[in-house]
């Protein structure tokens, strides 16, 4: 299983949007990278819900629950379905995550515009500590 951080900005869809609609379809995704993140995601991956813009948060975990396909007319865009997990039990903000060593490589940090990143099993399981302090 890989794990994700995926970006939204909570007053266009926030983690209670996802909550409320039960899953959604992740599209407008409009960066290179990010598109290729989201083309290796596999059903079951977990991905961190953060709110970007507005509270700058780690919020929830969300999964994977349907793979890639095409996101509109032009260009070689997809996007994938989430449905949320759970809501983390603390929100673990940007600040915090900046000022936390073991997260110094953690794409949210080194890519900062970057709106799907990577996370490794070890920055996970940081985050989850913090957010469980």
């Amino acid at each position: 299983m890989n794990l994700w951080l995926m970006k939204s900005e909570p007053d266009v869809f926030g983690w209670d949007d996802l909550v409320k609609d039960g899953k959604t379809e992740w599209d407008g995704v409009r960066n290179h990278t990010a598109a290729q993140n989201l083309r290796a995601m596999k059903v079951g991956d977990q991905a961190f819900f953060y709110h970007s813009n507005i509270g700058l948060a780690i919020v929830g975990i969300m999964e994977v629950s349907r793979e890639a396909r095409k996101d509109g007319e032009e260009g070689n865009w997809i996007s994938v379905e989430m449905k949320p997990v759970r809501p983390l039990a603390n929100p673990v903000t940007l600040k915090a995550v900046k000022a936390e060593p073991r997260l110094a490589a953690m794409d949210l940090v080194k890519f900062s515009r970057l709106s799907v990143g990577k996370v490794t099993p070890a920055e996970w399981k940081v985050v989850l500590e913090m957010a469980e302090a």
